[in-house]
């Protein structure tokens, strides 16, 4: 690792940003670039090749020798193919070279890749178009152009395209609404995310023993070790001079590709941490986010250690997820989310909070898809994760707020006058007015949202895509109102007042794991997704594909295709634990219980030939068959439970949420009883003490 000295310098010194582009690009060919990035419009093939040879030439200065347009299917992580700059000259000798249609399209094989349909495996064309958008960079010896990745039929196959028309859409939605309010000025509206990592890191020589941990990325047998984090000694605490240097060298790296890594500390369980990144726009945080997630991988296996982005690998301790923290603002850098002093701007914030809350409320079980995987599902719900109904925190002042419109009373003054939106002043909303709720799936936090139920291993862009979306769908909605409106105030003052009232249920500041909380939401209406399964159903409704049509989002042939895919990846991550638990009993465990119980009994027998007592031994071996018969009768349920399965994928779905799971679950409670009575010497692999008190 190298020794940081001057991190301003150091900064994006390996991305072919803004600043390098300014500087190494002749002043028409910037222009027209930063053209293209503020008005959508395209470049010219000219002007690409301009671009190319600037970026070539800057790759090579960096030791790059190939290129790879990089970008992001339907798996969830990112994928690249290289080819070297290299050409021939005819003489046995080669130039380096990279043209402008080199940069702008690439042609990967695209029928190794999840497609949910939308194409046949013979049908093999797939094209990437680079996005002008994001910073290519150099990394491993290799020029990285961020691009879109398509089918021959020009379907969307990855995760950056449809966030960008997403992006595209609630930036056209919002620019209406500014209209009404007198802005003149703005021409885009940005969304702006910040993506916080949490993670937990091994030894890798604890790790490779695990064939859990190796194949499934979570352990699938642990008995609880006698310390947990019941002490709180973990979170913010010090950091181990070992993490400590995996921290540094992180960082190092992230700051030299432009990633804005910001703060770094001990989470709440052992062996977990978080990284959390400097705000910028959304496009530009998912890229950072996949990078973020592959390099500590890669420089985890440097220092010798693993980075597990599993939601849940060891159970009785926090999982790790992703706080999304979401909001919009103009393209001078205005939040749209931060209430402002005079009446107006008051007003302006109250559409944006009304419009949130109601897209929100209508689009609940949309927005609980986009969380929806087999590993979230252990995670959701528990250890401060937010439960799975969809609920908004807004605090107490700006709840305060929000009733005092509902009920036509003035928040500060009851008694003296009505609140009248777009004349009287609100209570000024500070950033932090009340504590925080971690069993909230969505809070507002002073001038955004945080949407704190995503998993820590999943791309962020499914969620900013349906947030987006459905804000767009409520702004649409509320300029079609307001534009037609011969009183605008008095419009306004009924818009804001309806759409509160109406979607206020979704509104709850309240202890989100109680009992009492799942039966006041059913009470409301709100929705109780609690698996995978349940939520997946709900994906493809005539409700949300009319939604991403409408808004050209998506296809719905688009759209399918990734309920497909979802429900496929589900159904191949249950069976893989499934057989990994049989394999692990079956190898692993049975044996080891064995081994030790025919030891224990010649031992027995060996006192007893000198007449010594063996009770203990003896309660012992009685013990350790009872749960050896029950760890053999528990291989043969799962095995018998996942025997037969269902052609249909949500069926099948359903099955492993039902009776797969269940079966899982009942054979890990006859391991970790066989674990906790053998002798340490003849267990197989790494316990939890051994794991996460390293």
């Amino acid at each position: 690792m190298s020794e940081i000295r001057n991190v301003p310098e150091l900064f994006g010194s390996d991305a072919f940003n803004e600043a390098t582009m300014r500087q190494r690009l002749p002043g028409h060919i910037y222009k027209a670039w930063k053209n293209c990035i503020e008005t959508g419009s395209q470049l010219t093939l000219e002007v690409a090749q301009e671009i190319a040879e600037a970026m070539k030439l800057w790759a090579i200065e960096k030791g790059a020798t190939h290129y790879t347009h990089w970008f992001q299917p339907m798996t969830g992580i990112t994928a690249e193919k290289h080819d070297s700059f290299i050409t021939p000259t005819g003489d046995g000798r080669v130039i380096m070279e990279f043209s402008g249609k080199e940069l702008v399209r690439g042609e990967p094989d695209a029928s190794s890749f999840p497609s949910g349909g939308l194409r046949a495996t013979f049908e093999a064309r797939g094209y990437t178009a680079w996005d002008p958008t994001s910073s290519a960079f150099v990394k491993d010896g290799s020029l990285y152009i961020p691009t879109c990745f398509f089918s021959y039929t020009g379907e969307a196959l990855d995760k950056k395209t449809p966030l960008l028309r997403s992006v595209e859409e609630v930036s056209r939605e919002a620019v209406r609404i500014l209209r009404l309010f007198g802005d003149q000025e703005t021409k885009r509206v940005k969304v702006c995310v910040g993506a916080e990592q949490e993670y937990f890191l091994l030894p890798r020589d604890l790790y490779a023993q695990r064939e859990d941990l190796r194949l499934t990325g979570r352990t699938l047998f642990g008995a609880q070790p006698p310390k947990g984090q019941e002490l709180d000694d973990h979170y913010f605490g010090t950091i181990r001079t070992r993490v400590s240097n995996y921290m540094k060298d992180l960082d190092e790296q992230l700051w030299r590709l432009g990633i804005l890594s910001k703060t770094k500390h001990n989470e709440g369980a052992p062996c977990q941490h978080e990284l959390a990144p400097i705000y910028t726009d959304v496009n530009t945080a998912c890229d950072d986010n996949q990078l973020i997630m592959e390099i500590m991988k890669k420089c985890a296996a440097k220092h010798n250690l693993v980075c597990l982005l599993h939601e849940k690998p060891f159970a009785g301790v926090n999982g790790s997820g992703k706080h999304n923290n979401w909001s919009l603002a103009t393209d001078s850098g205005k939040n749209l989310f931060s209430p402002g002093k005079t009446p107006r701007q008051n007003a302006q914030f109250l559409v944006f909070l009304s419009a949130f809350l109601a897209g929100v409320d209508e689009y609940q079980d949309f927005l609980r898809c986009t969380v929806a995987s087999a590993g979230n599902d252990h995670r959701l719900g528990g250890g401060e994760a937010p439960p799975a109904i969809v609920s908004v925190f807004l605090g107490d002042e700006l709840n305060g707020v929000v009733q005092s419109i509902i009920s036509g009373t003035n928040y500060k003054e009851p008694d003296k006058s009505l609140l009248r939106i777009g004349i009287d002043i609100m209570p000024a909303i500070p950033k932090d007015t009340t504590d925080r709720n971690r069993t909230s799936p969505l809070a507002f936090t002073g001038n955004k949202f945080e949407l704190r139920m995503l998993g820590s291993s999943q791309s962020i862009a499914g969620p900013n895509i349906a947030l987006n979306t459905i804000m767009a769908e409520e702004l649409s909605r509320f300029a079609d109102v307001l534009e037609k409106a011969e009183d605008f105030d008095a419009a306004l003052q009924k818009l804001i007042c309806d759409a509160l009232t109406e979607h206020s249920r979704v509104i709850f500041s309240g202890n989100g794991y109680s009992e009492e909380w799942k039966q006041e939401a059913a009470k409301r209406g709100l929705s109780n997704l609690s698996s995978t399964a349940e939520a997946l159903a709900t994906y493809a409704s005539d409700k949300t594909v009319d939604l991403v049509t409408r808004h050209g989002i998506f296809t719905e042939n688009e759209f399918r295709a990734r309920y497909t895919i979802h429900l496929e990846a589900y159904n191949k991550i249950m069976n893989i634990e499934a057989r990994t638990m049989v394999d692990m009993a079956v190898h692993q465990i049975l044996p080891a219980a064995v081994h030790y119980t025919r030891d224990l009994a010649n031992t027995v027998a060996a006192k007893q030939a000198v007449g010594a007592s063996c009770r203990a031994e003896m309660a012992l071996i009685k013990n350790l068959s009872h749960h050896t018969d029950g760890l053999y009768d528990a291989i043969e349920l799962l095995k018998k439970a996942m025997s037969v399965m269902p052609r249909d994928s949500q069926t099948m779905a359903f099955k492993y949420h039902n009776r797969v799971i269940p079966a899982m679950n009942a054979l890990r409670a006859e391991a970790d009883a066989l674990e906790e009575l053998t002798d340490k010497s003849y267990w197989p692999y790494p316990t939890y003490s051994d794991l996460l008190f390293y």
